[in-house]
């Protein structure tokens, strides 16, 4: 599974005070930790920032990659931001994220388009937020042929179908886990991914509805996701539910895990 590290976003308070303050060393403390504790990507996100957006993200670029040996997840819709990040960037970048709404689909598709990066692919249309699972799977079926046919490889696509609130619709999570199957089905070669927490907005005890929520999702398929990998319940639950879902040979990850310590909750 793919994993990217979510901890670097100027909505945290923290890294946004760190953004304004240039304070390299706990960008890269945050970075470092990330990577350590199994990140493939570092996400990358100063939107909070109007009008500094572009020099505060060339900056956290070259920050995050002078310190760990990892690309970065170029998280903007600006496309202006994400092509000079990418000039900047070592590697190849994953930039997140394109959707079907027309005015962001024709703005970054010339960013994206034949550069080697990987793209996350939101399951949204100008039609607004998708309900069902069949609303999703004909979004992705749309989006990732669209991509295709202007050069991003099918295997750098990862689908995200939207996770939201199961608070506030009872069908919401069953709904998610069913476009993760059909996707991953329907669209041979292409990946999925998911930032997963906000299924639990609204309610108590998150963190364990998050958990258990990934480990269904890795089930249907999800082969990527947008976490935190200092939540050490998480990343265990993962490693579990990978080794469960056969994509763990002989159980070697999950062995090596736990000879690490890293199953320790």
């Amino acid at each position: 599974m793919l994993l990217v590290g979510e901890l670097i976003n100027s909505s945290r308070k923290k890294i946004e005070q760190a953004i304004k303050d240039q304070d390299v060393n706990y960008i890269q403390e945050i970075a470092k930790e990330q990577f350590e504790n199994g990140a493939d990507y570092i996400d990358v996100n100063a939107g909070t920032f109007v009008g500094q957006e572009g020099s505060y993200m060339n900056w956290l670029v070259n920050t995050v990659q002078e310190t760990v040996d990892a690309p970065c997840c170029i998280d903007s819709p600006d496309p202006q931001v994400v092509e000079d990040a990418m000039k900047l960037h070592k590697g190849i970048p994953m930039v997140n994220s394109i959707s079907l709404e027309k005015e962001r689909f024709d703005a970054l598709m010339p960013v994206v388009s034949g550069n080697d990066c990987k793209v996350i692919a939101l399951c949204m249309s100008d039609e607004g937020m998708p309900e069902t699972a069949d609303d999703r799977v004909a979004i992705a079926e749309d989006l990732v042929n669209k991509l295709v046919q202007k050069n991003v490889p099918i295997e750098n696509i990862y689908v995200d179908p939207l996770v939201q609130p199961i608070s506030t619709n009872d069908n919401y999570g069953k709904e998610f886990l069913s476009a993760i199957e059909q996707i991953m089905t329907k669209l041979p070669g292409v990946h999925t991914m998911c930032g997963l927490s906000n299924i639990s907005y609204g309610l108590p005890h998150r963190a364990l509805m998050n958990q258990a929520f990934m480990i269904m999702a890795i089930s249907k398929g999800l082969d990527g996701a947008i976490v935190n990998p200092l939540d050490k319940r998480m990343m265990a639950s993962i490693t579990a539910a990978e080794t469960l879902a056969g994509r763990d040979t002989f159980c070697m990850n999950y062995l090596d895990a736990y000879r690490n310590g890293k199953l320790e909750l």
